[in-house]
Parts: structure tokens; sequence; C-alpha cells
């Protein structure tokens, strides 16, 4: 029964702080969305599609981490590790395939892959300068 309720506990978790660090990145992908189309995107829509993807990237960081055994600090180690830049890669692809599939233009046309790739390069811009700033 406690590793039922752990469990649960756990996954209660990611989705709550997947959920608040995904406001964080709508907020970005929404106004980088906006600007490049010169159209208005649905807000909640990049809310959902951010969410998506931050719940899959803790996933593929938690098991790079998992995986190379780096789960306490210092983080430096897995910073530069090999198979989480692969991961990233693998994330950022999903990213811009999830951002691109999900986030319509108000006038209901899909936003452009390019706008979806330069959305998901100002995510991750912003993240590892804020992982590296608080990490390093």
């Amino acid at each position: 029964m406690t590793t039922f309720l752990t469990l649960i506990s756990a996954l209660l978790w990611w989705v709550l702080y997947s959920s608040i660090g995904a406001l964080f990145i709508a907020v970005i992908a929404w106004s980088v969305m906006r600007w490049i189309e010169r159209c208005p995107v649905v807000f909640n829509r990049a809310y959902l599609a951010c969410l998506v993807w931050s719940l899959t990237t803790l996933l593929i960081v938690a098991g790079v981490a998992l995986h190379e055994g780096h789960t306490k600090p210092p983080y430096t180690p897995l910073l530069t590790s090999p198979l989480l830049r692969g991961g990233l890669l693998v994330d950022m692809v999903i990213g811009v395939v999830v951002l691109w599939r999900l986030i319509p233009r108000v006038d209901a046309h899909r936003v452009r892959p390019s706008s979806a790739c330069l959305a998901v390069a100002v995510i991750m811009a912003v993240g590892f300068g804020v992982a590296t700033s608080l990490l390093g």
C-alpha cells in the first residue's frame, strides 16, 4: 500500500510541476508564435502543447539521469553527458511536432513548422540559460 501511495504521489507531483513549468513555457511559445505568424494564436492550446511537451521532457531527462546515475547534485556531469544531449535533441523534435500539430491560429489555419522550430529554439535557449545559471 505504501508503494502504491508513493507512486500516486510521485505522479501527482510530476503533473503539478510539469503544469507550472508549462505555463512559463506557454507564455514564451505564445508570444513567439504570435510574433512570427503575425496572427494571434490560441493560448490555451499553446498551454496544452507545452504541457504535453514538458511531461515528455521530464520523462526523458529523468530517464537519462536514472540511467547514468546522476540523481544527486552536482549535476554538471549530467549536463555534459552525450546521452542527455541526444535525449534533448529528440525532445526538441518532439516539441516542434507537438507545437506544430496542437497550436492553431485564430483564423483556423495551422501554424507553420518553421514557427514551431523558432518557438522551440527560443524556449530551449531560455531553458539552457536558466539551467546553467542554477545548476552550473
